[in-house]
C-alpha cells in the first residue's frame, strides 16, 4: 500500500481529468482557465479572505464568465487555484471520500464561479451530494 500523499503534479492531473469530465459545451472554456496547484494560499489571499492556510481548499481568481465585458481589460488570466495541504486535511478529516473524489469536487466548484453556475447547475455536474 502506498501511503505517500499526492504532489502537485498528481493533484493538477486529478484537476485536469476532471476538466475532461464537465459538459462537452463547457470544456474549451475550462480548458482556457489556468490551472495552480500550490502548497498553501497566498498570504495577500489569507489576509484578504481573513483565513488561514489550512481553510480555503480551491479558488478562483477572475471575472466569471457571466460579468465579462469586451470593453474590460483583463488584469491577468482566469486562473483555478488548487490548496495540497488544505485539500490533504479535509480530506483526513472527512474519511469517506476518495482523495480524487474531493479534488473533483473542489475543482468543479471553482470552474462554477467562472461560468456564473447556480448550485441546481452545479448539482446537475457534480454527483458530490447525492
Amino acid at each position: 500500500m502506498d501511503l505517500t500523499a499526492p504532489t502537485l503534479d498528481e493533484i493538477e492531473q486529478i484537476a485536469r481529468d476532471t476538466v475532461e469530465t464537465l459538459p462537452e459545451t463547457f470544456r474549451d472554456a475550462a480548458r482556457a482557465v489556468s490551472l495552480r496547484v500550490v502548497e498553501f494560499p497566498p498570504d495577500d489571499v489569507l489576509e484578504d479572505m481573513e483565513a488561514g492556510p489550512f481553510d480555503i481548499s480551491g479558488l478562483y481568481d477572475g471575472v466569471p464568465l457571466t460579468q465579462k465585458s469586451v470593453m474590460d481589460v483583463p488584469s491577468g488570466p482566469d486562473t483555478v487555484w488548487l490548496f495540497r495541504r488544505a485539500l490533504l486535511d479535509e480530506w483526513a478529516e472527512r474519511g469517506n471520500v476518495t482523495f480524487t473524489d474531493l479534488v473533483a469536487h473542489v475543482t468543479v466548484h471553482e470552474f462554477a464561479h467562472h461560468f456564473g453556475w447556480s448550485d441546481d447547475d452545479i448539482a446537475a455536474i457534480d454527483q458530490w451530494w447525492d
